[in-house]
C-alpha cells in the first residue's frame, strides 16, 4: 500500500487547491495513504478532504527555519515507512522533513539547489504550468505525463450539517436567501475591491430581499464594521467570530459568495457555492476558482496584472472602477 506525505502549501487558497493533487493521487491509487503537514491553521481544513488520513502540524512561523524543529518532526514520522514525499514548496527549508524523515523516494520542483534533500526534482516550466493547481497536481502524475497533467480534479470540501445548523442559532442568522461577502486580502490592499462598493453592494442585495454575511478573520473586523454599518439587521459582521472551519459550512450555506481574489473565494468555490470572483492585480488565468460554476470581474487594465502587494501607480483603478452595480446586474442575469 503506498503511503505518501505531502508537504503542504503555506496559504489557505493553495491549500484548497493542493485537494486536486489529493484526489488526483486516489484516483491512481485508491488505496493509497496521504498525510499532510502544514501550519496549525490548515488541520480543520484537511480535515474536510476524505483524501487525507493525518494532518500533521509543522509548528514554525512563516519565515522560520526551525531546523531543529523540522529534524525532530521528521525523526518523528521515521516509523511511518512512507514511500513517497511530495514538496508543494519551492523552499529549501520545506524539503527538510521528508528528508529527515528517511523518505525514499522524495519529489519536488527546482529550487534552492535542493540536490540532495530531494531526489527527484522536476523543472517547472511555467509556460505550460500556467495554474497553481496545475503546478500542484503535475507533481503527483509521472513525469511525462505532468506537462500538463491531462486532469485537473476540482477540490470538494466536506459538509457538517449539523455544525451549520448551530451556527445559524449561533449568530441569529435568518431564514432567508444569503449572499457572502469576503473583502480580506492578506496578500495586500492592490487586490481589495473598494469597502465602499462592498457597502453599496451589500445595501442593494438587501433591498433584494437576500440576508448579507460579511465573512473574515480577526484582521477584517474594521472593514465589515464599515460594510454592514446602516443596514440594519440582515447585515451581519461575521470578520473574526468564526473559524475557519465555520466559513466552510457557513459558504455552503450561501447562495452566492463574492469575493476578492482570496483563500476564501477558494473555499467557497470547493463547497459549491456560485463564485463571483473580483481580479485586477492578480489573474484569473493563474489562480481561477475551481468550479464551473462562477463568474469572473475583471477589466483587463493595461497595468493589470501586476501582482504587486500594494498598486505602483498608486490608484487601483483596476479594482476601484469596477462598479457595484455591475455585480449586482451580473447576479441577476
Amino acid at each position: 500500500m503506498a503511503k505518501y506525505l505531502i508537504v503542504g502549501p503555506s496559504w489557505v487558497g493553495d491549500m484548497v487547491m493542493a485537494q486536486s493533487l489529493f484526489i488526483t493521487i486516489k484516483q491512481q491509487e485508491p488505496d493509497a495513504i496521504i498525510d499532510v503537514i502544514g501550519p496549525n491553521w490548515s488541520v480543520p481544513i484537511l480535515a474536510r478532504m476524505p483524501e487525507v488520513r493525518n494532518a500533521i502540524v509543522l509548528p514554525t512561523t512563516h519565515g522560520e527555519w526551525g531546523i531543529k524543529t523540522r529534524f525532530n518532526i521528521g525523526k518523528g514520522l521515521r516509523d511511518e515507512n512512507y514511500g513517497t514525499a511530495i514538496v508543494i514548496p519551492r523552499s529549501w527549508k520545506s524539503a527538510l522533513v521528508p528528508f529527515f524523515a528517511n523518505i525514499p523516494h522524495r519529489v519536488g520542483f527546482k529550487g534552492e539547489q535542493r540536490y540532495i534533500l530531494l531526489n527527484e526534482r522536476r523543472k517547472l516550466d511555467k509556460n505550460i504550468l500556467n495554474q497553481t493547481v496545475k503546478r500542484f497536481v503535475s507533481l503527483g502524475v509521472n513525469n511525462q505525463d505532468a506537462y500538463p497533467p491531462s486532469s485537473l480534479p476540482q477540490p470538494k470540501l466536506m459538509i457538517d450539517k449539523t455544525n451549520q445548523s448551530e451556527l445559524y442559532e449561533k449568530h441569529s442568522l435568518f431564514e432567508r436567501p444569503a449572499v457572502a461577502l469576503m473583502p480580506g486580502a492578506e496578500f495586500g490592499p492592490s487586490k481589495q475591491w473598494p469597502i465602499s462598493h462592498f457597502h453599496e453592494l451589500a445595501k442593494m442585495l438587501i433591498a433584494k430581499g437576500y440576508q448579507v454575511w460579511v465573512l473574515g478573520g480577526p484582521k477584517d473586523k474594521q472593514d465589515g464594521s464599515k460594510i454592514t454599518q446602516g443596514l440594519g439587521e440582515y447585515a451581519i459582521n461575521l470578520c473574526g467570530k468564526t473559524q475557519l472551519v465555520d466559513a466552510i459550512d457557513l459558504l455552503n450555506a450561501a447562495e452566492v459568495a463574492i469575493s476578492n481574489d482570496s483563500g476564501l473565494m477558494h473555499v467557497a468555490a470547493a463547497v459549491g457555492t456560485k463564485v463571483h470572483g473580483i481580479y485586477g492585480s492578480t489573474s484569473e488565468l493563474f489562480t481561477p476558482p475551481l468550479t464551473d460554476d462562477k463568474t469572473i470581474h475583471n477589466l483587463h487594465l493595461d497595468c493589470s496584472p501586476c501582482f504587486k502587494r500594494e498598486c505602483p501607480l498608486g490608484h487601483t483603478n483596476c479594482q476601484f472602477n469596477i462598479d457595484p452595480n455591475t455585480i449586482y446586474k451580473s447576479l441577476f442575469n
